[in-house]
């Protein structure tokens, strides 16, 4: 079996998921069957609201007292649990599409340790880290990528979601002039 872990910062686009097959067209051929495991972030609510409140001018709207209960956090909280799970769930489905083991779960709090503890507990061959362009954390090497390489000793794979290889190598929109 060839397991590869692939964290993910939002569920998988049709795009997103051909290309990770793709990378492991060939092994199939060769009697190594390819068996994907998916990890998702949730995050919570409370953030959410914070950042909404912190990309408003706060003098200018101040949201309802009772927006901010710990009863509606926690509604919250479950929506987005419930969100992403069903995100999960359809990014699982085009990884299986492709005739490929894959399981996956939420993660919650740190990403990065989530990943370390699978990649060792299925002894993984690699890890795909597929997100939306960071470019202030990876110069600094604070994104997931740049962390799990300082964990891991297996080939981690940074990918930006949404573009095609073409895109990410510079033949596109993409991001290679960072």
């Amino acid at each position: 079996m060839y397991d590869v872990v692939l964290l993910i910062e939002q569920e998988l686009s049709a795009l997103d998921a051909q290309q990770v097959l793709a990378l492991h067209e060939g092994l199939e051929l060769e009697d190594e069957r390819v068996s994907y495991h998916v990890l998702l972030p949730v995050e919570e609510a409370s953030s959410h609201v914070h950042a909404a409140l912190g990309s408003i001018a706060r003098h200018e709207m101040t949201p309802p007292a009772d927006s901010l209960t710990p009863e509606t956090l926690a509604r919250l909280d479950a929506e987005l649990v419930t969100e992403t799970q069903a995100g999960l769930e359809r990014s699982l489905e085009l990884l299986r599409s492709g005739g490929h083991a894959a399981d996956g779960e939420l993660t919650h709090g740190d990403p990065v340790g989530r990943l370390v503890r699978v990649s060792q507990d299925h002894d993984a061959a690699e890890v795909i880290v597929l997100t939306a362009p960071h470019g202030v954390q990876q110069f600094l090497h604070t994104d997931w990528t740049s962390k799990a390489r300082r964990v891991l000793g297996i080939p981690i794979l940074h990918l930006l979601e949404h573009e095609t290889f073409d895109e990410q190598a510079g033949g596109g929109e993409g991001v290679s002039g960072m």
